[in-house]
């Protein structure tokens, strides 16, 4: 209805311009049309000719009875009226409230969809967790929130890719390999307190028993021979991190280069496979996963651009990329004095990439602990002649899981945390996604289990999918009897003549605006808060007033506004990635 009404300002424009009354800068902006909060003031308003003011060189007022008088009469339209310093109030004839109904059963699952890949092309990266341990519930809302804009997106006509970055070279991940070996080493009875700065979960005990079973003890080595000579653990009054890095050094020496590479592709594989396996059944593919390790072949060349830009210099032995030249805090290593890469270096390259794979925009979903770590890739970008205004940055606050009144400390090192998987099977997936994403990625989020949990409007996940279900079980009891009748927008207007069913109307034909909004600001909590309202809507509708009635055509008009707010459910939650059953 809105985009109908915009069509006829438009038409109104071009008919007051060809008649010399607007001058043509008038058919170049935008036309607002909102909803009234007054229903006196009419259903629709736009303050289009307060815009116009400069560009008309004329009051407000007068341009806006100039687009009046050259509006082509619609039926749609039952009146339209002027007030205060220039509003257009549009007043809707009630019919084409109801217009909204047979084109939703109509487009089905289709309704509040874009054109299919009608608008650019856009990478949503999201997660990309360290392969060093199984995802933990902070994880959990970076790949809701991430699949999500994702699906918004693609729902929006943008052509969309999604892709995990894989961290599958540099310390971390030798500290990973370095940690399997001595679980391995301890399984087959070797003695030795194990490094306080490695890894620690029982799931590199699992990843060390099945290396076991397959090496048996060709990588055994003597606890003295590995220990012997290293510098002391933090608890015995020495720096954690080179004792860690003392053992990495070890662990590649006594094994030798082959057999430290099959240990440490064992362990990522290990984990990448337990990583796309949750994620997988959480919901969540992507059309890629990149490796870090493929970029390391395309760092020399980023580099080399950086220098030629003048952005590269040397110090201590180290090459560093001038990044305060682009309000960096602080210039930043790229190349170590050892000639090793650093892990900057990589994501240049990396996100060098991304732009020469011709994406139109670049949507990086971090954790919020990474919002330093952004001046300095847009600085990269900058300096190599990219748009850095491509690249949108969404930080993710990790959602805080409590038991009670107790918080759980996560820590992937430590082994003490609750993972993604351990919540699902708690709360369900439904539930978990659904919570995730209902507030803006900036803010914080306490993730209450019990209310995840529970059966009752205060739930808002059960709350929205026993509004859908409810509709279902009426169309069930109406099945084997009904013959539904193909009822005309002024029929269905005549039928449903209660002010809450109009409402209802105007709420699910504001969906497909919704949508594109929701993509557009990249925000899917716009989607959760919708629905909810929408589901409280028809909660209070379907107890105030019976589908099933006497009236034929009036329960034949309340059928079909029922389906058609039971498609916008189902279609609702489909973009969160949850489900809409027909049974509670």
């Amino acid at each position: 209805m809105k985009s109908q009404i915009v069509s006829l300002i438009n038409q109104a424009l071009a008919s007051a311009v060809n008649a010399g009354v607007l001058p043509d800068e008038c058919q170049s902006v935008f036309i607002g049309l909102e909803a009234t909060k007054d229903p006196t003031h009419g259903d629709l308003a736009s303050n289009l000719a307060m815009l116009l003011a400069k560009p008309a060189r004329k009051p407000p007022r007068a341009i806006a009875e100039a687009i009046v008088a050259h509006l082509p009469a619609n039926s749609l339209i039952r009146k339209v009226d002027i007030a205060g310093p220039g509003f257009i109030n549009f007043h809707v004839d009630r019919s084409a409230f109801f217009q909204v109904i047979p084109e939703i059963l109509e487009k089905s699952g289709a309704y509040g969809k874009a054109a299919p890949e009608s608008r650019s092309r856009v990478q949503v990266e999201f997660v990309s967790a360290n392969p060093t341990g199984p995802l933990h519930v902070g994880h959990g809302r970076g790949a809701a929130y991430g699949d999500s804009l994702g699906r918004l997106l693609t729902a929006a006509g943008y052509q969309v890719h999604k892709e995990y970055y894989v961290n599958d070279a540099g310390r971390q991940m030798n500290i990973l390999a370095t940690s399997v070996w001595l679980r391995y080493l301890e399984l087959s009875g070797q003695s030795f307190r194990f490094p306080s700065n490695g890894y620690k979960g029982q799931y590199v005990v699992d990843i060390a028993r099945s290396i076991e079973q397959e090496q048996g003890d060709r990588w055994v080595h003597s606890a003295e021979s590995v220990f012997r000579d290293i510098p002391a653990d933090e608890p015995n009054g020495g720096d954690k991190e080179i004792h860690i890095d003392a053992l990495i050094g070890r662990c590649r020496e006594l094994l030798g280069e082959d057999a430290y590479e099959r240990l440490f592709d064992a362990g990522l594989e290990s984990i990448r496979t337990d990583i796309e396996d949750d994620l997988r059944e959480f919901g969540v593919t992507y059309g890629q996963w990149f490796s870090e390790r493929s970029i390391q072949k395309n760092i020399p060349d980023a580099l080399e651009r950086l220098k030629k830009n003048g952005h590269i210099y040397e110090q201590d032995g180290a090459q560093w990329f001038r990044s305060t030249t682009f309000g960096d805090d602080k210039d930043r290593v790229v190349v170590r004095a050892n000639g090793d890469f650093t892990y900057f270096a990589s994501d240049i390259a990396y996100h060098l990439d991304k732009y020469q794979r011709g994406f139109d925009r670049i949507i990086n979903v971090w954790g919020a602990d990474h919002h330093g770590y952004i001046p300095r890739v847009k600085a990269a970008l900058t300096a190599m002649g990219l748009d850095a205004e491509r690249l949108d940055v969404k930080l993710v606050q990790f959602a805080i899981l409590y038991r009670g009144t107790e918080r759980v400390q996560m820590s992937t090192r430590s082994g003490s945390f609750v993972t993604l998987r351990e919540l699902r099977e708690e709360v369900g997936n439904d539930a978990a996604r659904f919570f995730y994403v209902t507030r803006k990625t900036e803010q914080h989020m306490d993730f209450d289990l019990e209310l995840a949990k529970s059966e009752s409007k205060d739930n808002p996940v059960y709350y929205i999918q026993y509004a859908h279900a409810r509709i279902c079980s009426v169309q069930g009891k109406l099945s084997d009897t009904h013959t539904s009748e193909n009822l005309n927008p002024a029929e269905l207007s005549e039928a449903l003549s209660e002010d809450i069913e109009k409402q209802l109307c105007v709420q699910i034909a504001r969906f497909p605006e919704l949508v594109l909004e929701a993509a557009e600001a990249l925000e899917p909590h716009q989607i959760t808060h919708y629905l909810r309202e929408l589901a409280g809507n028809f909660h209070s509708y379907y107890n105030s007033h019976k589908v099933l009635c006497e009236d034929s055509r009036v329960q034949d008009a309340r059928l079909k506004l029922s389906l058609a707010t039971r498609q916008v459910l189902a279609n609702g939650l489909s973009l969160l990635g949850v489900s809409a059953p027909e049974h509670m």
